[in-house]
């Protein structure tokens, strides 16, 4: 498992460290402080390529450094270091034999999806040339490459076949179905153009009709390729450790980015849960520990942890700015109970669950409430505008009402 990470002069901040939990790991923050840079540099620092550009590091005289600990439970622990050579224009490692933390799987928010199988990426004096990583475009993961057939011809040989991998895609899709009312099942194959010779893998949707996989909402096309490609790697490392007489991974770590990239809020309160308990369908005996490391956005992500989040085991982390610097905060886990606690709750740090135009005009009306009339904003001068502006954004049913009405009326009776 991924224990520690530490920058320097790397990113968006000259020293940004993390200490991971062993099992789940969310990195919440506003857009643009390095939610995915962290991730980028957590694949790297597991397997040794990049997933997509190379991180560049902060201009000279800074000294850039990327430093990381391990801890396996079939080899101790180990430490990475690596000191930027601008001249090479490169990270450099020792060459020592690295660690292999196990499968590492990376799933991007634009659909890509990288895969790194310790039995098939693992390099050796006597293999240099073998693959470092096998990294998945969006269109790879649908389409194929030389590697891998992509999700609609395998799903539709494993149909065909009715094979063990067919058999573990229904059941990782069951598992990530937004609801037992609404499953994600697979239809019969089907021809879906005149010209083109391939059957096309299908969905029954719960309106009944079966959908081509193709043209499913972009929510449900990243859950089946999400689904295809946890499916694909398992039985590819199995079967590379039939070939090679050794026993599965012990460690799976998983790193998402944005996990509730469009996915409706039901999707939501289950998605982290279901991505659990997955790998127990994946895996079935064998026993398999599992570290997930995921940037959110989503308040909703965050209230649907609170009925399993374990602080032995699950950690919360903030990237915000404080005094023009980005500081990697680890925070206390508390429960909000609800989605609007979460919004308002550092984790998010919004004044109000509102609009920006309802906050403004609470805002106002607190000031005038509080006699800070020169405090007000212009256009919500007096006590009549801001009233005014009240009944046009909030609805009769809004809990601000009863303190404004109270408000009113003593001021009234002052006068």
């Amino acid at each position: 498992m991924l224990k520690s990470l530490k920058l320097t002069h790397t990113g968006p901040a000259d020293e940004l460290s993390i200490t991971f939990r062993p099992r789940l790991n969310l990195v919440t923050g506003d857009n643009g402080l390095g939610k995915s840079f962290l991730l980028d540099v957590a694949w790297w620092v597991l397997t040794r390529t990049w997933a997509r550009e190379l991180v560049v590091p902060h201009l000279p005289p800074a000294v850039p450094v990327i430093e990381a600990k391990f801890d396996r439970t079939t080899s101790g622990s180990h430490e990475l270091t690596s000191c930027f050579d601008r001249e090479k224009d490169r990270w450099p490692l020792s060459r020592g034999r690295p660690p292999k933390p196990g499968l590492v799987l990376y799933a991007q928010v634009d659909g890509g999806f990288s895969v790194w199988d310790p039995e098939r990426n693992y390099r050796k004096k006597e293999n240099p040339e073998r693959l470092p990583a096998y990294l998945f475009t969006p269109n790879e993961v649908w389409s194929g490459n030389q590697y891998c057939e992509g999700l609609i011809r395998d799903w539709a040989s494993w149909q065909r076949e009715e094979s063990e991998s067919y058999e573990l895609l229904k059941g990782v899709l069951t598992v990530l179905a937004p609801s037992p009312e609404e499953p994600l099942y697979p239809g019969k194959l089907r021809k879906i153009t005149l010209d083109d010779p391939k059957r096309y893998p299908t969905l029954v949707m719960s309106y009944g009709q079966e959908v081509p996989v193709i043209h499913a909402s972009a929510g449900i096309r990243r859950i089946i390729a999400l689904a295809y490609l946890l499916v694909w790697a398992w039985q590819e490392h199995r079967e590379a450790c039939l070939l090679k007489g050794v026993p599965p991974a012990k460690e799976v770590i998983f790193l998402i980015d944005e996990v509730e990239a469009h996915l409706h809020p039901q999707w939501q309160r289950r998605m982290l849960s279901a991505l659990l308990e997955v790998m127990s369908v994946l895996t079935g005996g064998h026993d398999i520990s599992v570290q997930m490391v995921t940037a959110t956005h989503s308040p909703l992500i965050l209230a649907s942890t609170e009925p399993f989040f374990d602080d032995e085991k699950d950690g919360l982390f903030l990237l915000v700015q404080r005094d023009a610097q980005v500081v990697l905060e680890h925070q206390a886990w508390s429960k909000q109970g609800d989605v609007l606690n979460w919004l308002v709750s550092d984790s998010f740090g919004l004044h109000q669950g509102r609009s920006v135009e309802a906050e403004r005009a609470i805002e106002a009306a607190e000031a005038w409430m509080r006699g800070e009339y020169s405090a007000l904003p212009e256009q919500l001068g007096n006590e009549q505008a801001i009233h005014k502006e009240l009944l046009r954004l909030l609805p009769g049913h809004d809990t601000f009402w009863p303190r404004w009405v109270i408000a009113r009326e003593q001021q009234g009776e002052a006068r």
